[in-house]
């Protein structure tokens, strides 16, 4: 059966022109030509959305999202409560339940909405996914060819047969056209993302047209699937050394994650989304998804170099002095320019990165590095961590957010986030932290907890740790050097801590060694200790099997 004919048969798509897999040069002028929609405050909705820069077709395609969606909407964020897995599901803000008779009512009104317009709707087949044996088939459909364009970057295609996608993939229906009305649909706004995981289709209606929203969805799709098939999904990155030595690193925005797996003499797995199955690591996508505000271009050469390159999408970053885009080089791009949003992106292939592993996988890691940022300065720069403590501080997912990176926040403040990834872990926590220590067991894996934080003192008082000496750790954690040192441990905070490792100071090592008053160091630890404690109590993870360890 033919991809029309499979939506005609599947969901009545009867009269919208369906653009099926068309290349991403007919992507690229599709979108200029015809995505339309909202891109300012109190603009019209046949505003121009997409524009070439002066490299055209040769270089990246610069898009604007609705100024109501410049990132996820969380608040409109669902999953459907269908009974046969509404008990296994992780509810929570930002994942709530819909009812399910009200999307059985909702997604034939959708189409009926696309029917009536016979609108063009843009359809590509890809992966979610490069292990063969687990890459689930993901067919995008929607009215804007600049989310064909976004998936044909993020996602690998081809990676086995699909002979299976009409009756086991999934199909995410984007239309931001329609309008939903929340008395009628059972939606809180105008908007909404909803994930029916029984009959593997997502919904995207209204101003939610934030290009992540095709790749979130997905990845907290599989984040049910294939746990439920004994397989951990990860919000990590990874890469591997000439030994076939994969390592994978947790950590939330800030932490160092994406910078400290670029490694020249590592091969990249990929920067953010992975599964560890019973194979090795195998990436989720094909391609990478990067902040791009206040980006440095010194430090990062590979994200600034494939800016200029065909094939690439430059997300909300605005227009320099007045100068219209397509007289614009995107290297003249002012990146600090927060005005539209403070998330500007770019989504650029894999392969624009210098080294990549072979078909973005590796054999099963050796090193499991969970990053924090903390700006209380009292974390060790590294851990050595037994298991009980990785399900531990997996589960707490810790770093801090600095002062006045929001209004009111003037000291640094805890962030705590579920398996560094809670927004999206749609099972419950203990499913990802016993499968990792399960994992760990099997293939002896070490860990370290490692802080890219601030030693000396708390933010505005001691000195960020120096990246030199994290790849340092790093390195000695990898080449296995710290797996039988001498440690002593932390009292406050119970960390084993190495007494010395290869060419770092040691006396950095002890957190407390680098403060000018021991004391307070010893006040802000215990500070901290009762934040871990009061998390761990609030989310009620013994609970769930999890040992307090702090």
């Amino acid at each position: 059966m033919h991809t029309a004919d499979q939506l005609r048969s599947q969901f009545g798509l009867t009269t919208p022109n369906l653009a099926i897999g068309l290349s991403q040069d007919e992507l690229f002028e599709a979108a200029i030509a015809n995505d339309r929609g909202r891109v300012s405050v109190g603009g019209g909705d046949d505003e121009q959305k997409a524009f070439p820069t002066a490299l055209g077709s040769d270089g990246p395609l610069v898009f604007y999202t609705d100024p109501e969606c410049t990132g996820r909407p969380t608040s409109d964020t669902f999953a459907v409560a269908r009974p046969e897995i509404e008990d296994t599901i992780w509810w929570k803000p930002g994942f709530a339940k819909f009812d399910p008779e009200a999307f059985d009512r909702l997604l034939p009104r959708v189409i009926e909405h696309l029917n009536e317009r016979e609108a063009t709707l843009y359809v590509t087949d890809v992966f979610c996914g490069w292990d063969p044996e687990f890459a689930e088939p993901y067919r995008f459909v929607g009215e804007y060819a600049t989310h064909a364009y976004f998936c044909n970057i993020m996602f690998p295609k081809a990676v086995r047969d699909d002979s299976d996608r009409f009756d086991a993939g999934w199909t995410i229906i984007n239309v931001p056209s329609f309008r939903a009305v929340p008395e009628r649909d059972g939606t809180k706004s105008d908007r909404a993302v909803i994930m029916d995981v029984v009959n593997r289709v997502a919904l995207v209606v209204g101003r939610a047209d934030y290009c992540g929203i095709n790749k979130k969805t997905m990845f907290t799709v599989m984040n049910y699937v294939l746990p439920a098939k004994g397989q951990l999904t990860m919000h990590c990155s990874a890469n591997v050394g000439d030994e076939g030595d994969s390592a994978i690193l947790f950590g939330l925005s800030g932490t160092g994650k994406t910078t400290l797996s670029a490694d020249p003499n590592r091969l990249l797995i990929g920067d953010d989304e992975h599964v560890w199955t019973d194979t090795g690591v195998s990436n989720f996508e094909d391609g990478c998804y990067a902040k791009l505000i206040d980006l440095n271009k010194t430090a990062e050469p590979v994200i600034a170099a494939a800016m200029s390159m065909k094939g690439t999408l430059i997300e909300n970053v605005p227009a320099v002095d007045g100068r219209p885009i397509e007289e614009t080089d995107p290297q003249d791009f002012d990146l600090t320019d927060g005005s539209i949003t403070e998330n500007t992106r770019f989504a650029y292939p894999l392969t624009c990165n210098p080294g990549v592993a072979e078909g973005a996988r590796g054999p099963h890691p050796q090193t499991i590095v969970l990053l924090t940022a903390d700006a209380f300065g009292v974390l060790p720069p590294v851990s050595i961590l037994d298991r009980d403590e990785v399900m531990y501080h997996f589960v707490m997912g810790f770093t801090s957010k600095l002062a006045g990176t929001e209004v009111g926040v003037t000291e640094p403040q805890a962030a705590f986030s579920a398996c560094f990834g809670d927004p999206f872990m749609s099972q419950k926590p203990a499913v990802y932290a016993e499968l990792l220590a399960s994992r760990m067991d099997d293939h002896e894996t070490r860990c370290i907890l490692l802080n890219t934080g601030w030693s000396g003192g708390s933010y505005g008082k001691g000195e960020r740790m120096s990246l030199s000496v994290t790849r340092a750790l790093l390195d000695a954690a990898l080449a296995g050097e710290l797996d039988e040192v001498e440690t002593v441990v932390q009292p406050q905070l119970g960390l084993r801590i190495p007494v010395d490792v290869p060419g770092v100071d040691a006396d950095i090592l002890d957190p407390r060694n680098t403060w000018d008053a021991p004391e307070d160091y010893d006040l802000a630890a215990s500070k901290l200790r009762l934040m871990f404690q009061d998390q761990f109590e609030k989310k009620n993870y013994s609970d769930l099997g999890i040992k307090p360890r702090m």
